[in-house]
């Protein structure tokens, strides 16, 4: 399966985790001792030996994923790069080193549960349709506010999406060298906005995106059951 095609993966680790209520961003947060980046890292080192990282940092905590490096099994794989104001921009400054043809992949860095499994399932899909957007079904039930009154949306039809978000790279460096609009909430909304349908794969419930405290001690429950 590998050599196949050029892949990248970006990791975008901008956020501040404010939600956390840490001193630090989410991502540089201890999980089984060692930081929830690290095990994102980690696990997309594993599923491929000729996939290149890009991983994009707030400017100010450069140093603390400097630090990380070392404890990789396969640093350098892993080029570290500068992160913007938005999403938007930080996946726009790790897309600006890639220069070739391949399959990118753009993952949350608090998303440290992904699978082996489901990035090779992305990037086999990738490269049959150009895309392969994680999303599993919704379990609650969904209501839609509008204005002061709500109503209840066919959960069947609602998929809750994840990452890591996978495309060629023929489709998503063009769709990002657009502006910035506030509509563009992903990169599959931004790939869309070019005219061009983006394609859902089937996701995981344990791919989690840690957000608030209580997330860590599930990521860890789940860590545990698959040693």
């Amino acid at each position: 399966m590998e050599n196949e095609m050029r892949k990248y993966a970006v990791i975008v680790a901008g956020g501040m985790g404010a939600r956390m209520g840490a001193d630090k961003p989410k991502q540089f947060l201890l999980l089984k001792d060692k930081p929830i980046l690290w095990h994102t890292l980690e696990q997309f080192l594993k599923a491929y030996t000729d996939l290149q990282i890009i991983l994009v940092l707030p400017e100010a905590f450069l140093g603390i994923g400097i630090e990380i490096l070392p404890s990789l099994k396969d640093r350098e794989r892993v080029q570290i790069i500068t992160g913007g104001t938005t999403r938007f921009d930080s996946v726009k400054n790790g897309l600006s080193v890639i220069h070739r043809n391949g399959i990118v992949f753009v993952h949350d860095a608090v998303r440290c549960l992904v699978s082996v499994d489901l990035i090779h399932r992305c990037y086999e899909q990738a490269l049959e349709k150009g895309s392969a957007i994680p999303a599993v079904a919704a379990t609650d039930s969904i209501r839609i506010v509008e204005g002061y009154a709500n109503v209840v949306a066919d959960r069947t039809k609602v998929r809750i999406i994840q990452t890591p978000q996978t495309f060629q790279t023929e489709l998503l460096l063009p769709a990002f060298q657009r502006s910035y609009d506030p509509s563009f909430t992903d990169e599959a909304t931004v790939v869309e906005s070019t005219g061009i349908p983006v394609f859902l794969i089937e996701g995981e419930y344990s791919n989690i995106k840690i957000t608030r405290p209580i997330d860590l001690i599930i990521a860890e429950s789940i860590l545990n059951d698959r040693v």
